[in-house]
């Protein structure tokens, strides 16, 4: 199994700053694409961003947000700058990629973590 876990989260004022991480852990033998996504009361959850070779962000953080990775150490960040109050939601980590299953065999996996909150209030 491949797990993932956030951290990072909390309160901010509007126009603040926050740096969320994540970081895999498992039988990992290769990650395809990492990347985060975020649920706000009500709302369905939506793609913030993703890595692979390049990035890509939704159009509601693009210039705000950077997603970066660290390969060797399968950890992914994603630094949230000039946010807003709309921005406020619980931010999941996600990864798909290839696993060493406890059988012996190579098996796909599609990972998410448990979800941070981040707040954006005055």
């Amino acid at each position: 199994q491949v797990q993932l876990v956030e951290s990072g989260g909390g309160l901010v004022q509007p126009g603040g700053s926050l740096r969320l991480s994540c970081a895999a852990s498992g039988s990992i033998l290769s990650i395809n694409i990492m990347g985060w996504y975020r649920q706000a009361p009500g709302k369905q959850r939506e793609l913030v961003a993703t890595i692979r070779s390049g990035t890509n962000y939704a159009d509601s953080v693009k210039g705000r947000f950077t997603i970066s990775r660290d390969g060797p150490k399968k950890t992914v960040s994603l630094q949230m700058n000039s946010l807003k109050v709309e921005d406020t939601a619980v931010y999941y980590c996600n990864a798909n990629g290839v696993y060493r299953a406890t059988d012996g065999y190579s098996r796909p996996f599609d990972s998410w973590g448990q979800g941070t909150q981040v707040t954006v209030s005055s």
